[in-house]
């Protein structure tokens, strides 16, 4: 009887670059108060945002990707035609085919997302003969990056893979009731991306994921309407409640104490949750990433988008551990431990 051939990849995987891509536009606090019954106090007490950023009508989730994308490459210092798995984190792609991914790898090779509705046009000479990277688009919300980190670690570790992109990007406002001021302020848009190469030396944990079926129907954005909203008072009851513990789990996994973590990255969804999670966890004094208060919440984005703009503002060292952990709409969460990229 024959036997199927066994393909082993690297050893490990490590983080090459980071990069990220917002909306020029943003909305302070008092723009919304014009919309809604708040002000800025109030939006300030109960979230910590104080601006977001909003992506133009004709902008879309890929072309903030594919923008963040080459970021992080430019930072790698890797060429877009070694990468040979795209990943993308999105819960507000209005497109299904092509895929977001599809679109991203499309830009890697010409420097542009092809125009939606261009059916029929031929492809670049550059693209002629060309085998793409694998391209998927993945929807776990909220926790949809650490999913993708995690898919792209194991795709390189067994040998599917060699470099891989990982990005979240959404255009939440796009799905957002701005007559409802329980969510309409705190949405936003933007992007976050991380290159992934095999390494001799594991630079990326194994993941942890998981969901919650009890409280799946607690953050929503379903057809017809196909507008964000949330059960807020369940979601942040278990973020207080069960987060801290879901993500030790992923410290257990990756074979770390709370004291060798440098960095906590979690999903930006509000300050009142993020501190406490960090003290929770024991990491209150090391360097946690709260870029939701000049961000907002942008869902799949919000931990590339907070660790790329924060390396990058030197705000975080090279060659540290740092937990990321996402949770959110589905009800899922996930997450991992990377070293931080070398300068």
């Amino acid at each position: 009887m024959p036997s199927l051939r066994t393909v082993t990849g690297s050893a490990g995987t490590r983080l090459l670059g980071l990069g990220h891509h917002q909306p020029e536009k943003t909305l302070t606090n008092d723009d919304i108060a014009k919309l809604v019954e708040t002000n800025d106090e109030w939006i300030r007490s109960r979230t910590g945002i104080v601006t977001r950023h909003v992506a133009a009508d004709d902008v879309t989730v890929a072309d903030m990707a594919a923008a963040a994308a080459q970021h992080a490459l430019a930072d790698a210092q890797v060429p877009g035609e070694d990468v040979d798995l795209v990943i993308v984190a999105t819960t507000t792609a209005r497109d299904t085919s092509p895929n977001t991914a599809g679109r991203v790898a499309y830009a890697l090779r010409t420097g542009q997302v092809p125009v939606r509705g261009g059916s029929g046009k031929p492809a670049p000479a550059s693209l002629r003969g060309v085998v793409g990277p694998g391209i998927v688009d993945i929807n776990t919300a909220c926790s949809g990056f650490a999913y993708g980190v995690g898919l792209a670690d194991q795709a390189i570790r067994a040998g599917s893979a060699r470099t891989a992109v990982v990005i979240g990007a959404e255009k939440l406002t796009a799905v957002t009731d701005w007559t409802d001021r329980s969510t309409c302020i705190l949405t936003a848009d933007g992007a976050g991306a991380v290159v992934l190469q095999g390494a001799d030396e594991p630079g990326v944990s194994p993941v942890v994921w998981g969901s919650e079926p009890e409280i799946a129907e607690s953050v929503r954005i379903e057809a017809p309407v196909d507008r964000f909203s949330q059960d807020g008072a369940t979601v942040f009851k278990w973020a207080i409640s069960q987060a801290a513990e879901r993500a030790r789990r992923v410290l257990d996994r990756s074979g770390l104490q709370p004291e060798d973590i440098e960095v906590l990255v979690a999903h930006q969804a509000n300050l009142r949750i993020i501190e406490p999670l960090a003290k929770n966890l024991g990491l209150a004094d090391k360097i946690v990433v709260t870029d939701i208060t000049e961000s907002g919440n942008t869902s799949a984005a919000s931990i590339p988008l907070g660790l790329s703009k924060w390396w990058h503002d030197g705000k975080i060292p090279s060659g540290v551990p740092a937990l990321l952990f996402g949770f959110g709409g589905g009800f899922t969460w996930a997450g991992q431990v990377v070293m931080t990229p070398e300068r």
